[in-house]
């Protein structure tokens, strides 16, 4: 992660908030006090949100662990052919 002080970002602040958009990395800015914050976009702090609901949800992981050990075995469900060129179709 980017670490700047608050008067580099402050300096330039159209260019990190560019950065932190289209790279998709969060920066660090930091307050002489030793305080500091980051600066991300919108959507990887949305994406990031949803991640930890996921996370710290027991039912959605106990989910994702039956769904991979369902996989990994080949025992789940397999889609006709008619069913996947709909899908692909969409």
């Amino acid at each position: 992660m980017n670490s700047i002080s608050v008067n580099q970002f402050r300096d330039n602040l159209k260019t990190y908030v560019e950065q932190a958009v289209s790279d998709h990395q969060p920066i660090k800015v930091t307050r002489r006090a030793g305080e500091a914050f980051i600066v991300m976009s919108a959507d990887d702090w949305e994406r990031e949100q949803e991640t930890l609901h996921v996370l710290q949800s027991s039912n959605l992981m106990q989910q994702i662990a039956e769904s991979m050990e369902t996989n990994g075995s080949s025992k789940g469900y397999k889609p006709t052919k008619e069913q996947l060129d709909e899908i692909t179709s969409l």
